[in-house]
């Protein structure tokens, strides 16, 4: 049996992932998972392929389930307002349904 969800995906800099978590633990959100992302968008190319000198100039994509669309919006609403004028990033949501959603 499957539950339905909404998926919001953020793709920023990983110097912002603290602040996010933050943002994410206290919308509600069960949790999140993190991985390093890279490619191109308006602000060039960055790629999790090569050493960095500091981890804080590589990029990550933050997957966050949440229980509604409602959710996700309010999360990608409050990052985008507080972070993404200052630094790179994106948000996107997907829908999804939850396998195993006694863990949800």
């Amino acid at each position: 049996m499957t539950k339905k969800a909404s998926k919001l995906v953020i793709i920023t800099e990983n110097l912002l992932l603290n602040k996010i978590a933050k943002v994410i633990d206290q919308s509600g959100a069960a949790g999140y998972t993190v991985v390093a992302a890279g490619g191109k968008g308006s602000r060039n190319v960055r790629s999790s392929g090569k050493p960095n000198v500091s981890e804080t100039s590589s990029n990550i994509k933050i997957e966050v389930l949440t229980a509604d669309r409602d959710m996700a919006l309010r999360i990608s609403d409050e990052i985008a307002a507080e972070f993404f004028e200052d630094y790179s990033g994106i948000t996107y949501i997907c829908d999804a349904e939850v396998l195993f959603a006694h863990k949800f």
